[in-house]
């Protein structure tokens, strides 16, 4: 496939996609959470 036959390139891209679909998800999970906690530190209760 590709006319790759090395298994370290194979791996390398078994890697890259491994990663795109870790920071697809980190994304995903942690959408919008901090604006929840940022209101409170713009506007402190005295």
């Amino acid at each position: 496939m590709f006319g790759i036959s090395d298994p370290g390139i194979w791996l390398a891209y078994l890697l890259a996609l491994a990663c795109l679909l870790y920071s697809v998800w980190y994304g995903v999970t942690r959408w919008n959470k901090d604006d929840e906690d940022s209101t409170h530190l713009q506007n402190p209760k005295p």
